[in-house]
């Protein structure tokens, strides 16, 4: 028991690397500096920003590090629940990390376009700001892609949450529901021209962020449920 314990904490610490990395780079930063329908404000944000937009590549970075780890001290935890399920989490997790440090690329690229390298001196100053709002598209896309098996890998997640015994079965229920509202706003984004502006995706967003964290602080703070082991 004390040693599900300790393996649920180190989960929990991990969890809590992830989450607050993931807010401060895929929320923050970008909600301080992109401005998706003004290329010049976005442009001249990350220009006089840039030492934000070099930490949120870093903390980007860091985040999916922890999250290389985090599904495999999980399936420690977890694989007496259901050792199947627990090796589908962790292989639908960590697919997801070798694709975003290939799409970071697309921010260093950015990097290189904003810092007024010789190489651009060729492009007038409105190609160079369409070049970045281009890469930052790019890696938005990017960010899609890898989407899928943020979702993907909380459905085996949460069935596992669920039948454990040990861990509270509601945030298990809400880990699944995550897992589709992460793949409908995929669909949704690349099926339909204009689905940001029908305003549902952050709503289909919420049962993953709120059993995210949920779950994060349950194994930070709480463990296991010692009642039930």
């Amino acid at each position: 028991m004390n040693s599900k314990r300790k393996t649920a904490r180190i989960a929990g610490l991990l969890y809590l690397g992830v989450v607050i990395t993931g807010i401060f780079s895929l929320m923050y930063v970008p909600k301080s500096l992109i401005v998706w329908d003004n290329a010049t404000a976005t442009f001249n944000n990350i220009v006089s920003n840039q030492t934000l937009f070099r930490i949120g590549i870093v903390s980007g970075l860091i985040c999916y590090t922890f999250f290389l780890f985090l599904p495999l001290v999980l399936y420690k935890l977890l694989k007496p629940v259901n050792d199947n399920y627990a090796k589908l989490m962790v292989i639908l997790a960590i697919i997801s990390v070798p694709i975003y440090f290939i799409n970071v690329q697309n921010q260093f690229t950015i990097l290189s376009i904003v810092s007024s390298s010789n190489y651009l001196n060729g492009y007038s100053t409105e190609q160079i700001k369409s070049m970045v709002m281009l890469y930052l598209d790019q890696y938005e896309n990017g960010m899609r892609i890898v989407h899928i098996f943020s979702g993907l890998w909380l459905f085996p997640f949460g069935y596992l949450v669920f039948k454990s015994g040990f861990l509270p079965k509601f945030l298990g229920i809400l880990l699944m529901l995550g897992c589709f509202g992460y793949l409908i706003n995929f669909f949704g984004n690349t099926l339909v021209s204009n689905y940001s502006e029908i305003g549902i995706a952050s709503y289909l967003q919420l049962p993953a962020s709120l059993s995210e964290i949920g779950i994060c602080l349950w194994l930070l703070i709480v463990g296991v449920n010692v009642k039930t082991t």
